[in-house]
């Protein structure tokens, strides 16, 4: 049940808490570190594939995150690409798989022990099955959660059988093959080991088990001794079994004297198995999608939540022009969005939430809007923003186009916990007009959005209707690569300097200054000033528009500058750029058990204890090219409170930060250090505001529910504040019916329990994603707790048979054996593809090869294809995909004997195997 291999970097924590892998010392291979090299690998095999179709060279200038996303991403990533999305999809991945460990400490299948060989397969392929749909509905982020998991349960698999005992070198590859049986497992009344006095014996296996090659694995006790006469057990601390004859245990989890070679065999069959896993998923995906789930992709994401009342003509024909001119200036270049999102509300309606990675397909929407009834009434704003945080990637920017309140105010708090959840910024541009501003809006009525803007690390522009055009120029600045904010400060009214500090790397630096009454100097290190009179000055250039003052540097020397601002009204300031040296974080707490260590904290961190920060520093080329000197958190509002951080190093560009005075309200992160490409100082700031909480929410989602059925979710509340009745509010992005208890009565330090159950209609598509935000606040509404959880809606699949290709001709005879005389001679293959016992097939796609594939109707009982190519290129592959994700391939070499090869992509047995028996089958 520890972590494959290794007392470990595992995390294990509190129920709703996810899993951080941290370094704490031990011997071996872990979870963390076999999924990381598999992640690496087939990422890099899929990047060179996509970039190599294009027609361009892979050549990674480095081994670094940084390097490897700025080459996969091809030629038109000629400037910086941030690869904070690529690591964070990686902690994500390695976070839920130490889950497994945490919810399921006590279940064999999800470990492969005590023999529940049937059981764990299941897992598998209910989890795959899971990963596919959610792809398909491009909920990459449900996607990645599960992926992690059923990594955990098949990498468990070669820790705590006996399959490489018995001689195996390569993975079990009908783990992944549902419609492949699993064979010659040893029965219950079959004694399986040998007993182990020392309890680290180097092969415990009984003769006759090895001979007949049965397959066992160790039982586990934690509560009981009991297991079945002569069966092997797990082993190590905790498993109370292991001192039962037979005495000792199987288990590879650690490397020690008695398994050293054991140890590497297992992790070296856990890794090539993880591969298959992903071989098979990306596969299914696409080589595209499959990127994406990874988190590789330009960062910037255009994403708007546009209100389409009757007042909102010109704003939409505004919000319309800027889409278009951010379509065509930016195509083709590496600020081109990787994704574009819209989001329209009116009143009562909302939605559907529209998202595409196709320009033509985002101007063809935002074309279809338009501005109709509900001029008097708020709007459903945040139900808008809601569908937007739950959809996009995080990080993202949102822009809401609205001249009016919002109706749905009861979403506040769930908006409040999704944007911290996702870590994305939502700006507001605002447009009120007089009469709806007379009825039914108030001096504070935009309060609401102001909170939520400054919480997020966004902004609330207003302008009026004339003017909305001008201020559209910070989307423009922020639908782009490597965005990092190196300062942003709110105050309600003060006369204050504020030094930042400017760094080499950093370019397109813009400052944005929002309020009324406002006057400001900046100054650069040289002392040279700028004032706000000066449109074009010696330091940059300065737009105003309605409250929002813009000013675009010229300047561009490193070092610590200073602006002054002077104001009687609240304001805002920001300062941005483009850089790759960036990082990303998570607020952790420590768990103590068999495998101490840090947890990801869902919601707000605990009040009255240090603040805990697993961080992740990027740089130009990899951690090593900055050196971290400060890391704290710091107020954005009132007085600044700067609270250096403990620092400990972890290793790859992985830190562990204790703060042990945490600032009172809100607080962001604070990093500084040294570029030493440029050898210069640098400074990055978190724009997500936190804070800490006494309210404690355990609650955790990890499996899927069919559509039609009733899911139940059993959670319970904590607080170490005062006790009392304290409200519960659940709300789910999809509008699925819900029960769940209103309110709950809390006493001091004693958790109570309650049940939520979610039904998703019977008509739900399967691989639909519904995100749940439970919140929870205290009796007199000075405290706030939230947890967001993600379930997925998956129709049971009951086809697991993969289409079946069968070469029909190949017609090479003229292709010569050596690589001379190739070209510009050619070779052709011709092809069946059936999916007789299936849902029929969907895509065809070209894997291996520089050739050109056709096929007839997929529709058709027989789809039959035909490849032909230079005989410069002697092996094709390509893969036929059904419509649940099932993945058939069909591979052919024309590699004569007696000559060297002239294209070859060697592949690894396992995948041969897997051709071979592909091929095979009638």
């Amino acid at each position: 049940m520890s972590p494959v291999l290794g007392i470990t970097l595992l995390a294990l924590a509190l129920s709703s808490r996810t899993v951080a892998f941290i370094p704490i010392g031990g011997s071996g291979s872990t979870h963390v570190s076999i999924t990381r090299t598999a992640l690496l690998q087939k990422v890099k095999e899929t990047c060179r594939a996509v970039v190599e179709a294009s027609g361009h060279q892979f050549n990674p200038t480095g081994s670094s995150f940084e390097e490897l996303v700025q080459a996969c991403l091809g030629p038109a990533a000629s400037g910086d690409v941030s690869a904070g999305m690529f690591r964070s999809a990686l902690q994500e991945i390695y976070a839920q798989n130490g889950v497994v460990d945490l919810n399921h400490y006590f279940s064999a299948k999800h470990h492969f022990n005590s023999e529940a060989f049937l059981e764990g397969r299941g897992l598998i392929t209910e989890g795959v099955a899971s990963i596919k749909a959610n792809v398909r509905n491009e909920n990459f982020k449900a996607a990645r959660a599960t992926l992690g998991r059923v990594l955990h349960t098949l990498q468990d698999f070669y820790s705590h059988s006996n399959w490489v005992e018995l001689g195996n070198t390569e993975p079990y590859i009908n783990l992944i093959r549902p419609d492949l049986p699993l064979e010659n497992l040893a029965d219950v009344d079959t004694p399986t080991c040998s007993d182990c006095a020392g309890g680290t014996c180097a092969n415990q296996i009984l003769s006759n088990i090895l001979k007949k090659k049965k397959l066992t694995s160790g039982y586990m006790g934690i509560s009981s001794a009991t297991k079945p006469q002569g069966k092997c057990s797990h082993g190590g601390t905790g498993d109370m079994t292991s001192e039962e004859v037979p005495r000792g245990g199987i288990n590879k989890d650690d490397s020690h004297s008695g398994n050293a070679a054991f140890h590497k065999a297992a992790v070296n069959a856990a890794i090539s198995a993880s591969l298959q896993l992903l071989e098979d998923i990306r596969g299914a995906a696409g080589d595209h999608d499959f990127l994406r789930m990874m988190g590789i992709a330009r960062s910037s994401v255009v994403c708007f939540v546009i209100d389409t009342t009757g007042s909102m003509s010109d704003d939409i024909n505004q919000a319309r022009s800027i889409a278009y001119k951010i379509i065509d200036t930016k195509k083709g270049t590496q600020d081109e969005p990787s994704e574009y999102i819209l989001v329209p509300f009116n009143d009562p309606d909302f939605g559907p939430m529209i998202r595409t990675t196709d320009a033509n397909v985002m101007k063809k929407e935002i074309s279809k809007l338009k501005a109709k009834g509900g001029d008097d009434a708020p709007e459903m704003c945040f139900s808008g923003i809601q569908l937007a945080l739950t959809g996009a990637p995080a990080s993202s920017d949102i822009y809401v186009f609205t001249d009016a309140i919002a109706k749905d105010y009861d979403l506040k708090d769930t908006i409040s916990a999704l944007i911290r959840s996702t870590k994305s910024r939502v700006s507001f541009l605002i447009t009120p007009i007089s009469r709806r501003s007379r009825r039914s809006v108030s001096a504070a009525s935009f309060d609401d959005y102001k909170d939520l803007a400054l919480a997020s690390g966004g902004q609330v522009i207003q302008v009026s209707k004339k003017e909305l055009s001008q201020a559209t120029d910070v989307i423009l600045d922020t639908s782009t690569s490597a965005l990092v904010t190196v300062l942003q400060r709110a105050r309600n009214s003060k006369d204050e300097t504020f030094p930042f500090v400017l760094d080499g790397s950093l370019k397109n630096i813009t400052i944005y200054i929002t309020g009324t009454s406002i006057t400001f100097t900046l100054t650069n290190p040289a002392g040279v000033s700028q004032g706000q009179n000066e449109a074009s000055g010696k330091l940059g250039t300065i737009q105003t528009v309605g409250n929002l003052r813009r000013v675009r540097l010229t300047d561009m020397q490193t070092g610590t500058w200073k602006i002054r601002v002077n104001s009687n009204q609240p304001y805002t300031l920001k300062v941005t750029g483009q850089s790759t040296i960036t990082f990303v974080y998570d607020f952790v707490e420590p768990f103590q058990g068999p495998h101490p260590g840090y947890a990801v904290i869902n919601g707000r961190p605990q009040a009255g204890q240090p603040a805990k920060l697993l961080v992740s520093v990027l740089g130009r080329k990899g951690p090593s090219s900055v050196t971290v000197g400060e890391i704290g958190l710091v107020t954005v509002s009132g007085s600044e409170v700067f609270n250096h951080g403990k620092i400990s190093d972890m290793g790859n560009g992985d830190m562990l930060v204790t703060v042990d005075k945490v600032p009172e309200g809100e607080f962001v992160i604070l990093l500084k250090g040294n570029d030493t490409v440029s050898n210069s100082l640098f400074q990055r700031q978190s724009t997500t505001q936190m804070s800490v909480s006494k309210v404690n929410i355990e609650a955790v989602i990890d499996s899927s529910v069919e559509p039609g059925q009733t899911f139940l979710l059993k959670f319970r509340v904590m607080t170490e504040g005062a006790g009392g009745t304290y409200s519960i509010n659940v709300k789910n992005d999809k509008g699925f019916p819900m029960s769940f208890p209103p309110s709950l009565n809390l006493q001091t330090g004693q958790y109570a329990n309650a049940n939520l159950t979610i039904t998703p209609p019977s008509n739900t598509p399967s691989g639909t994603d519904a995100t749940l935000t439970i919140s929870v606040r205290s009796p007199t509404s000075s405290d706030f707790n939230y947890a967001v959880l993600r379930l997925s809606v998956i129709t049971k699949i009951t086809d697991f048979h993969q289409p079946v290709c069968k070469v029909v001709s190949v017609q090479a005879d003229d292709c010569p054996k050596h690589v001379l005389k190739c070209s510009p001679l050619r070779w052709e293959l011709s092809a069946n593809l059936t999916d007789g016992k299936g849902t029929g097939i969907k895509r065809i796609t070209l894997q291996q090869g520089n050739g050109t594939l056709s096929y007839t109707s997929l529709s058709a009982p027989v789809v039959q294809a035909t490849y032909s190519a230079s005989c410069c290129s002697q092996i094709v592959e390509f893969i036929a995909v059904d419509e649940v994700g099932n993945v058939g391939r069909c591979y052919h070499s024309i590699v004569q004997s007696g000559g060297p090869p002239v294209l070859t992509l060697s592949l690894p047995l396992w995948l041969c195997l897997l051709v071979s028996t592909f091929m095979a089958r009638p």
